[in-house]
């Protein structure tokens, strides 16, 4: 029978409790959310919505055809030239997707004969670039420089290390100056991730790379996506000049695909607008991400310490970890569920994201379910 494999795998998550199911929410939840990630609280707010709105009124409901016949729009050039002013980057280039800016970065920038060294924590959409790009692939122990400067030292031509700026599940972030040092010894570039970062870290939310003195850097490409602290969607791949303009010659994902739709890039920069008006956002989250785990483990839970807006709380098991968060959301409290393979240690956990614009009322009461349902 045709896709009769499918039914053994479907039976083999149900044993395993991983099974994945669609859950619509409302217009108008009632749940808090520590689920999305929206960072900042932006993705409602009235100037980022009147943006997107406003774009669509303009532009029409869609980009019409891929970036390179009709699909850009003088908004989506608006868009990366005030993206990479912000990040402090020479150019950018949007994409509509965060994983669709990955692909391209890594496979554009991973030819033939070349060496890609990628982190053991990385996201899905790092870890698919490394399987589609042309170079060999060797994956490294999970923020650790040393480890990335021996594998380099194997290899003479071309290589690029690859790495998320702050991992998606720990909410961990890497040592991205001692990547950058380790790099730099070997004439290797370096591609980070740092969907997690823009927003959260850095002066006024700039990012993790600005933080860590990287930003304008020949040798750093920075992907970024739209979706998280700037509350809209897409991605955009940030760097020099040359690699950018590389990049519209040779990603697929740019080249092949349609154009980032108008209302999210009027979206996208009027959240970029805002946050450059606003840079206190960025403290408030991780400030909140501080208060969440300080009084988590307070309470004697076990939760990872955030360096960015991230925190994690560990579960016994991928079952007990999908009942705890269907208690928490039974409660009012809507949180993420981790479970494998989505977690590249094998530990579930449920997964808090802290938001600028959560009270000290909330997160007294977020607490107090995430406690009090504890399996």
């Amino acid at each position: 029978m045709a896709f009769g494999w499918i039914d053994e795998q479907s039976e083999s998550r149900r044993r395993a409790g991983l099974v994945r199911t669609l859950r619509p929410r409302p217009a108008d939840s009632p749940l808090l959310d520590l689920a999305s990630n929206d960072y900042l609280g932006l993705a409602r707010h009235p100037e980022v919505t009147e943006g997107a709105a406003r774009a669509a009124r303009t532009w029409g409901g869609g980009s019409t055809g891929s970036r390179l016949v009709t699909g850009t729009t003088e908004l989506h050039t608006e868009l990366e030239r005030e993206l990479a002013a912000f990040c402090g980057t020479e150019a950018a280039l949007v994409f509509s997707s965060g994983y669709a800016a990955n692909l391209a970065a890594v496979t554009a920038l991973a030819p033939h004969g070349s060496l890609i060294v990628s982190d053991a924590g990385n996201h899905a959409s790092l870890i698919d670039g490394c399987r589609l790009a042309r170079g060999v692939t060797q994956v490294v122990a999970h923020a650790d420089p040393d480890a990335v400067r021996k594998a380099l030292g194997t290899h003479d031509g071309p290589a690029v290390a690859v790495s998320d700026t702050v991992f998606s599940v720990d909410g961990d972030a890497a040592p991205l100056a001692a990547l950058a040092r380790a790099c730099r010894e070997h004439g290797a570039g370096l591609v980070v991730d740092d969907a997690h970062g823009l927003g959260v870290l850095g002066d006024g939310g700039r990012g993790a790379p600005h933080a860590a003195g990287l930003a304008g850097a020949d040798d750093v490409v920075v992907t970024v996506t739209l979706s998280k602290s700037l509350g809209s969607q897409g991605g955009a791949v940030l760097g020099p000049a040359r690699v950018i303009d590389h990049l519209v010659n040779a990603a697929r994902t740019f080249i092949f695909d349609t154009g980032l739709a108008p209302a999210a890039a009027g979206a996208a920069l009027a959240a970029l607008r805002l946050l450059r008006r606003e840079p206190e956002r960025a403290a408030r989250a991780r400030a909140v991400a501080g208060e969440l785990h300080a009084r988590l483990t307070a309470a004697g839970l076990e939760a990872v310490r955030p360096d960015a807006a991230v925190v994690s709380v560990r579960a016994p098991s991928p079952e007990l970890a999908l009942r705890w968060a269907a208690d928490c959301r039974t409660a009012g409290l809507a949180v993420g569920c981790f479970r494998p393979p989505s977690v590249p240690d094998g530990i579930s956990r449920l997964r808090l994201t802290a938001r600028a614009d959560l009270t000290e009322r909330q997160i007294e009461r977020a607490v107090r379910v995430i406690d009090g349902t504890r399996p």
